[in-house]
């Protein structure tokens, strides 16, 4: 493998939600399990590691202060600790690093909603607090679709020492929803000391290629890619699938080689198709 690129893992939440499904568990918010079933977070991880993943994900995306306390009787240390706990026992006698996983609040800032920038820090450290505490290797925070949001959060984790990756979910347009651009993305993080920034989700890896490529003309910090399977087909049957088989996924993402340090998938993807990366790479 290039040992210029580091494998990350792929989806998390719906992965989850595939194995609580088969073990006859309810869909429910996956930082739940943790707690509830962390048998299944554990093995998850471990897929990843076997698969090929460098740095795998916590089960702590949405695992926020508003979140947990809508839908669960835990706090956020509980919740996280287990999570971080889960994915280390996976990780013994690896050298695979664990990166704690931060996404956007569903409550916006205002101007747009009624969050304050001071709440939005606090909301992110308590996450951090929990995660750092509990041995996690790095942050990351992805999936963000406001720039101002990233900025409080990657405020609140300076304080932690710890290298910071950031990635925003970008549509066709190459902007985000917030209409945020690549250029407004590193002119306002770059400054700010993280270690990687890049995207995730939102797209499959062909129409995701022109933003990591604009990233790359753009600035020197490390990249980091990890698109969708694609929009799920839906099936004759009523169920859905991945757009993109895993060979397919892998063909599709190697154009982007050349510009990445990070690599992996976003929903859709799985063990499978880390695999598939790697064979590639």
């Amino acid at each position: 493998m290039d040992q210029n690129i580091t494998l990350l893992d792929g989806a998390i939440g719906t992965a989850l939600w595939e194995t609580a499904e088969a073990n006859g568990v309810k869909k429910e918010p996956v930082w739940k399990y943790n707690v509830e079933h962390p048998a299944f977070v554990e093995e998850l991880t471990r897929q990843y590691l076997d698969a090929g993943s460098g740095i795998v994900l916590s089960n702590t995306f949405s695992a926020n202060g508003p979140s947990v306390a809508r839908s669960s009787p835990y706090s956020v240390d509980e919740v996280i600790t287990a999570g971080v706990a889960a994915a280390k026992r996976a990780l013994a006698g690896t050298d695979g690093k664990l990166a704690l996983s931060i996404g956007p609040l569903t409550e916006l800032l205002e101007p747009y909603g009624d969050l304050e920038e001071e709440e939005c820090a606090a909301i992110y450290d308590e996450m951090l607090r929990s995660g750092v505490g509990a041995g996690c290797d790095l942050i990351l925070f992805e999936t963000f679709m406001d720039l101002a949001m990233m900025r409080v959060a990657v405020g609140a984790a300076r304080a932690y020492g710890l290298p910071v990756f950031c990635s925003m979910t970008f549509e066709k347009s190459g902007k985000t929803m917030f209409g945020n651009s690549v250029g407004d993305v590193i002119e306002t993080l770059a400054p700010l000391g993280i270690s990687a920034i890049g995207l995730n989700c939102s797209l499959g890896p062909g129409p995701a290629l022109p933003v990591i490529r604009e990233f790359a003309e753009k600035t020197d910090l490390p990249l980091l890619f990890k698109p969708n399977a694609g929009k799920p087909v839906l099936k004759a049957d009523g169920t859905t699938a991945a757009a993109y088989s895993a060979e397919q996924f892998a063909d599709e993402i190697r154009p982007a080689l050349p510009y990445v340090r990070y690599l992996g998938g976003c929903c859709g993807t799985g063990p499978d198709y880390i695999r598939a990366l790697k064979e590639m790479i």
